[in-house]
């Protein structure tokens, strides 16, 4: 391609293009993912009920039996926090946010 103002204005076109063809497979992507709220299922209310603070043996204790979906599919609460210590969370945020970064790193 000639380097005058038709070939820059081609190729400033053409990558506006490859940029707006890449949004379209990352939304597409995205919209597979199911939302932080799905994920967790049932879990999701029941950590509104949960008395905090609370501890990761409790939070396995009381839940340890609920499925929340990973990547690799449904797995029990417990398979999830399983490689985790024994760690005091202040709210269901803080739960959540602990499940999901388990969730998403797997």
């Amino acid at each position: 391609m000639p380097d005058d103002k038709q070939g820059r204005d081609k190729q400033a076109a053409n990558e506006e293009q490859r940029q707006r063809e890449r949004a379209l497979q990352e939304a597409r992507d995205r919209a597979d993912e199911p939302e932080p709220g799905e994920q967790l299922g049932d879990l999701d209310d029941a950590l509104e009920i949960q008395d905090y603070p609370t501890t990761t043996e409790q939070l396995v204790e009381n839940y340890g039996d609920y499925e929340v979906e990973t990547q690799g599919g449904s797995k029990p609460v417990a398979e999830v926090l399983a490689s985790v210590d024994n760690e005091i969370y202040d709210s269901a945020d803080d739960v959540r946010d602990r499940i999901q970064r388990l969730i998403n790193r797997r």
